[in-house]
């Protein structure tokens, strides 16, 4: 990894706007992936840096782009309840139906981590319930196995 990528990885875990600016000025590809995948802006998001994520989507950051494992930054987002960013993150044109490496979305990630706040948002934006993971099991599986029963009651009412 060149030491712009690095330096693009490290200002957007700590929210440094004008280091991201300054790197991408001289070059770096704002798509960059770091060993295990990230991206600036999946970093970013991973870290609640609400801003630089908000900078790095202006400047041309692939909101869809995916770590190794697959995960994008709304899987991340919604695995961590960041709600902001997660608002940030579908009003900028993440697919809210992606799949990681084992069948997972964004809405499963919320449900099984009892973000239902943020299962919902999901649901107000047409967020598939239907998608079935490697394993066969769907979004209403996964909260059950959680004992997640308000996730329940909003995936029967959207």
């Amino acid at each position: 990894m060149d030491k712009l990528t690095i330096g693009l990885i490290d200002a957007a875990r700590n929210g440094d706007i004008d280091t991201l600016q300054n790197l991408i000025t001289e070059g770096a590809d704002i798509n960059a992936h770091d060993e295990k995948g990230f991206t600036p802006l999946i970093i970013a998001t991973y870290n609640r840096q609400y801003n630089a994520s908000k900078w790095l989507i202006s400047h041309g950051a692939d909101v869809n782009a995916a770590d190794a494992g697959g995960n994008t930054a709304l899987m991340g987002a919604c695995f961590k309840g960041y709600t902001d960013i997660v608002k940030l993150l579908i009003s900028s044109g993440s697919d809210l139906n992606r799949q990681h490496g084992n069948g997972g979305t964004a809405l499963m990630f919320a449900a099984m981590f009892g973000r239902n706040d943020i299962v919902k948002i999901l649901l107000e934006h047409d967020a598939d319930k239907t998608i079935l993971d490697s394993r066969g099991l769907s979004v209403f599986d996964l909260a059950a196995q959680q004992g997640n029963e308000t996730a329940i009651g909003l995936l029967e009412t959207y």
